[in-house]
């Protein structure tokens, strides 16, 4: 039951990017087009939830033991851009459309402070191996069901009759701000 929760309380309680204003950057970057905004949500879904593995075993088999805790941004860090110059390979040959629509943000997940977000809680609220995956997968669900969303909502909003001043970007972070005002309606319902 407590693994459900986790899951839960990742997707819409403490959502890395509506509820904690993690990973900005590729959610506005990239979810101009639903097709896009998938293809960047199951490759931070990929990225996050392998990330949160490896981090978790980093820490608790190498640093822990080692006596060097304090290493552990430096340590995720490295966890995570081997991941995604993985990911990127792999787009690279088996999704060649997908990799040139992601463009520069493929890259920038490195970046992502999200996916460094769910280590670093992870290793925070102390978290064992299989709750550190469970929550990863989650955290990147809800990442990825939020950049979805959005990217829908923008591309029905893109030939609305606005106003002057709100067409374009304006408009993008009025529709996040009111998608962060809807997923904190979650917020309470889950405590772990």
């Amino acid at each position: 039951m407590n693994l459900i929760l986790i899951i839960l309380a990742g997707i819409f309680v403490n959502n890395y990017v509506l509820a904690q204003f993690l990973g900005i950057c590729p959610f506005l970057g990239v979810s101009k087009k639903v097709e896009t905004a998938t293809g960047m949500g199951v490759a931070v879904i990929f990225v996050m939830s392998l990330a949160a593995a490896v981090a978790s075993l980093v820490y608790d088999l190498i640093l822990v033991p080692l006596g060097i805790e304090y290493l552990y941004n430096i340590a995720f860090i490295l966890v995570i851009a081997s991941l995604v110059q993985f990911v990127e390979m792999f787009l690279k040959k088996a999704a060649p459309a997908l990799y040139q629509a992601l463009g520069v943000f493929l890259p920038l997940i490195t970046t992502n402070c999200a996916v460094l977000g769910v280590a670093v809680l992870n290793m925070q609220t102390g978290y064992n191996f299989i709750e550190s995956v469970i929550s990863g997968f989650g955290g990147a669900a809800g990442f990825a069901l939020a950049i979805i969303l959005f990217a829908g909502i923008r591309e029905r909003t893109e030939f609305n009759d606005t106003p002057k001043a709100f067409d374009g970007f304006p408009l993008a972070l009025i529709t996040a701000g009111l998608m962060s005002i809807a997923f904190l309606g979650f917020s309470g319902l889950i405590q772990l």
